[in-house]
């Protein structure tokens, strides 16, 4: 029996034969993205609105009440999953992490933060693999490699996380902040390193680094975009799909990791669940056609420094306030 190496599956990312699109296939695989996704949210609008007109007066203002408290926290949601899935499709990184520093800002304890990201995430990785999965954009098995691993590392984390977080979770906080600050280092050095296109390639062992990545952004909110997909673009890999293996890999893991939250913490804070699956999905199959398109090095630069910024105003409000 043929087994398939590590390296033959990095070697087949640059050079893929599964899905050759010509630019007018491509173009038309877009528009049947859209026309689809178009129509089912418009169905589902369709149905929130119906479900709207058979509520009681009593019901419509627990939901009034519920969407605008904490300080209104689900209409700014709202605008952290839509700039969040702008990112991380096009990018491939960087949803957890703007999610997860944005949080922390406004001080979510940790294990509710991982939790309601990777509850909303579930969703909106699911719909922009669908749109990278239309488009050609997924290595299967890259995916297969990553996956295993990934969803390992993520069940970990969570459940580390729970422990850690319930019982010091004052002290959690800060350690978060550090690591998404490194996230946000590690953006910046994406945005400045060349592709290596010539020479020997570097062997990447993907088994380590699917666990780690899982494990790392189950336990810290993010960071498998920086981590594994970075990773394999700085290694010289063609970006479109390496971006569309990982965000499939990246739906199971987050899947299985709001699978564990689940039966540990529970789902807490709806109003950021809600507002970041909203924010995020609408946004989806449009930026994973984002893909080859935005000035990734400039988006690069923008994020790790926001996300830099944003991270020491967490670690000095956790030290010094």
């Amino acid at each position: 029996m043929h087994t398939t190496t590590p390296e033959q599956i990095i070697e087949q990312i640059t050079h893929s034969h599964e899905v050759v699109l010509t630019d007018k296939e491509l173009s038309s695989s877009r528009r049947k993205v859209i026309n689809k996704y178009m129509i089912a949210v418009a169905i589902v609008f369709l149905a929130v609105l119906f479900t709207y007109f058979f509520l009681t007066a009593d019901q419509l203002t627990n939901l009034q009440l519920a969407i605008n408290k904490d300080n209104h926290l689900f209409y700014w949601m709202l605008l952290v999953g839509f700039i969040a899935e702008v990112v991380a499709g096009s990018m491939g990184m960087g949803y957890g992490v703007i999610c997860t520093t944005v949080l922390l800002i406004l001080n979510v304890p940790p294990p509710i933060i991982s939790a309601s990201i990777h509850s909303a995430e579930s969703f909106t990785s699911a719909a922009g693999t669908i749109s990278h999965w239309q488009l050609g954009n997924i290595n299967k098995k890259l995916v297969k490699a990553l996956a295993i691993p990934a969803i390992i590392g993520a069940i970990t984390g969570a459940l580390l996380l729970t422990y850690v977080g319930e019982h010091y979770a004052k002290a959690t906080k800060p350690f978060i902040a550090v690591y998404t600050m490194y996230l946000g280092i590690r953006i910046l050095q994406n945005a400045f390193k060349k592709r290596d296109r010539k020479g020997k390639e570097k062997t990447t062992k993907i088994t380590a680094l699917g666990f780690i990545g899982g494990f790392i952004d189950s336990f810290g909110g993010g960071g498998w975009g920086p981590l594994v997909t970075g990773t394999f673009i700085k290694n010289g890999h063609t970006p479109r799909y390496v971006i569309g293996s990982s965000t499939f890999a990246k739906c199971l893991l987050t899947v299985a990791s709001a699978i564990t939250f689940i039966f540990t913490i529970g789902i807490q804070h709806w109003n950021i669940v809600a507002g970041l699956l909203i924010g995020g999905i609408v946004t989806a199959p449009f930026s994973a056609m984002l893909t080859a398109k935005l000035p990734t090095r400039k988006m690069f630069i923008a994020v790790g420094i926001v996300v830099i910024f944003c991270s020491m105003i967490t670690i000095y409000r956790a030290i010094f306030l």
